[in-house]
């Protein structure tokens, strides 16, 4: 949490004191500044501070300026449009002997496709899988996909459908490269996906290919994304959104 990340937002009421400290965190961001949309929602609402239309907020896990419509929060966006090319919308985030990693709130109205760049190693050769979700909770039906891997001189290929998750690879004990991408997650649509993994079988020397596609068919819009892989694994992972200008 940043120097000017707030936890509550201050409500005063008669002959109630403002002292300094309130004043100074004031002065120096103009809007309450929040770690997550966790803290950010604790925050504003209850008696201390009732959600309403207009009141803004930034947050530092998306580097992004948030206001509320009357409805649900929406984002201003960066403060400068991108150009060209690709821009961070999670920082490359490092995990260590886990399972799994979450991240909410990274998909806006500012982009409409995603791009995650992963990298990682396990202990154990099992599925990797991405899951959707809205509002922290994943969604665990309607995933469909396509599956190409070529290994030495041999092509394996499956399809299935109506599965809990999208199976983008397998982290295995050397190491996964993945590109994974992710088109329309924030829109009330079918979500596609694009997957491209370079691992290894058993050792550096054994590369493995992956190309794999596929869709969520159920039209609804997400903020976030679970991806899981071994047990015990290890590794960073980006997310960034694709410019839409000029």
């Amino acid at each position: 949490m940043g120097a000017n990340a707030q936890t509550t937002v201050q409500k005063f009421v008669d002959g109630a004191v403002l002292t300094a400290a309130q004043q100074n965190t004031s002065a120096a961001t103009g809007v309450p500044v929040f770690a997550t949309t966790v803290t950010r929602d604790a925050a504003f609402g209850g008696a201390n501070k009732v959600l309403a239309e207009g009141q803004t907020c930034y947050l530092e896990s998306t580097n992004v300026v948030q206001f509320y419509d009357g409805a649900a929060w929406a984002t201003v966006g960066p403060t400068a449009a991108p150009t060209s090319g690709l821009v961070v919308v999670k920082a490359e985030t490092a995990f260590t002997t886990s399972g799994s990693v979450t991240a909410d709130g990274v998909f806006t109205s500012a982009y409409t496709n995603y791009l995650i760049m992963l990298t990682a190693t396990g202990s154990d050769s099992v599925a990797s899988t991405l899951q959707l979700r809205v509002g922290g909770v994943a969604a665990a039906t309607n995933y469909n996909w396509q599956k190409c891997e070529f290994s030495g001189t041999s092509l394996t290929a499956v399809r299935n459908n109506s599965q809990t998750s999208y199976t983008y690879g397998v982290v295995r004990t050397v190491s996964i490269s993945c590109i994974l991408e992710l088109f329309s997650p924030q829109l009330a649509a079918q979500t596609n996906f694009m997957a491209r993994t370079a691992d290894n079988a058993s050792a550096a020397t054994s590369p493995v290919i992956g190309d794999v596609r596929g869709n969520h068919s159920t039209a609804a819009a997400y903020d976030g994304i679970t991806l899981t892989f071994g047990s015990n694994s290890t590794g960073t992972y980006t997310i960034y959104g694709y410019g839409k200008t000029l």
